[in-house]
C-alpha cells in the first residue's frame, strides 16, 4: 500500500438493494430477516457487501443474483448513505440500488431461504437502519423516472392489457388515472404492439394483450419523450 494511504482510516462497503414488484394491484418492496448481529431477525433491505476485486455495479449485480437467482434485472445506483453512527456493528458506507422484478419470477424456494416477503409500500414494517429513508428514496426515484423511461415494463408480464399497464403506474403515484385520457396517451406513442389475444378473466369482454416495442421507443427517446 502506497505510504500515504495508509494514514486514512478503511471502511467497509455495502450493497443494499431496494427490490420492488408488482402484484397487479399493488407496488411492492422486498425485505428478509436479517440473519445476523446487529439488528438480527428485523426486517431488512437484501444486500450484502462489496469485495476487495469487484466493483460496486458488479457487486450489485452479484448481491441480485445470488439472493434472487435472476440476472439481467434493472438496477439503477440510488444514492450513497455514510452517516457515521448508521451502522452500530461499524463504519459502513452503503450504496444503494433500486432493482425491478416480476414478483412470479422470484422463486417461492428462496423465498424460503432467506426468510423474505413481499411487503406493500404503504405497509412496510419497522426496517434496520436507514433502510426506511431508501425505501422513501427509492420510490421517489421509480416516480420520476417512469415519466420518461419505460422501465415500468420490468415490473409486467411481458403481454399485458391496458389496464394492468394503468394499474401499474396508479399504483406507483398512488393516484387514480382517467382511463380515457391515459389509453389515448399511451397509445399515440406507438411504442406498443396489439396482440390478436385476449384475457378474459377479469371480463367478459376481455381486453386485448399488448407487447411493449422496445425498439420504437428508442428512435421516439432521441426527440425527448414523455410517457404520462
Amino acid at each position: 500500500m502506497i505510504a500515504e494511504y495508509q494514514q486514512y482510516d478503511r471502511l467497509l462497503v455495502a450493497i443494499d438493494c431496494i427490490i420492488f414488484g408488482f402484484d397487479g394491484n399493488r407496488l411492492k418492496a422486498l425485505l428478509i430477516k436479517r440473519g445476523f448481529e446487529p439488528e438480527l431477525g428485523k426486517w431488512s433491505l437484501m444486500g450484502g457487501f462489496v469485495n476487495k476485486a469487484e466493483g460496486v455495479d458488479d457487486a450489485a449485480r452479484r448481491i441480485l443474483y445470488e439472493l434472487t437467482g435472476l440476472d439481467r434485472i434493472y438496477m439503477e445506483q440510488l444514492h450513497c448513505f455514510g452517516d457515521t453512527d448508521r451502522d452500530p456493528g461499524s463504519r459502513v458506507l452503503s450504496i444503494a440500488y433500486y432493482a425491478l422484478i416480476r414478483l412470479e419470477d422470484y422463486s417461492e424456494e428462496l423465498m424460503s431461504t432467506h426468510n423474505a416477503k413481499w411487503f406493500d409500500l404503504k405497509k412496510i414494517p419497522p426496517v434496520i437502519f436507514d433502510h426506511k429513508k431508501m425505501i422513501r428514496m427509492a420510490k421517489e426515484r421509480l416516480r420520476q423516472k417512469v415519466l420518461n423511461h419505460p422501465i415500468g415494463f420490468e415490473l409486467l408480464p411481458h403481454k399485458f392489457t391496458l389496464p394492468q399497464l394503468q394499474s401499474l403506474y396508479e399504483a406507483i403515484y398512488e393516484s387514480p388515472l382517467d382511463k380515457r385520457n391515459f389509453s389515448k396517451k399511451i397509445l399515440s406513442l406507438q411504442i406498443l404492439n396489439k396482440l390478436n389475444e385476449k384475457e378474459k378473466e377479469s371480463s367478459r369482454k376481455g381486453a386485448f394483450y399488448y407487447v411493449f416495442d422496445e425498439q420504437k421507443y428508442m428512435e421516439l427517446d432521441k426527440s425527448g419523450l414523455k410517457l404520462i
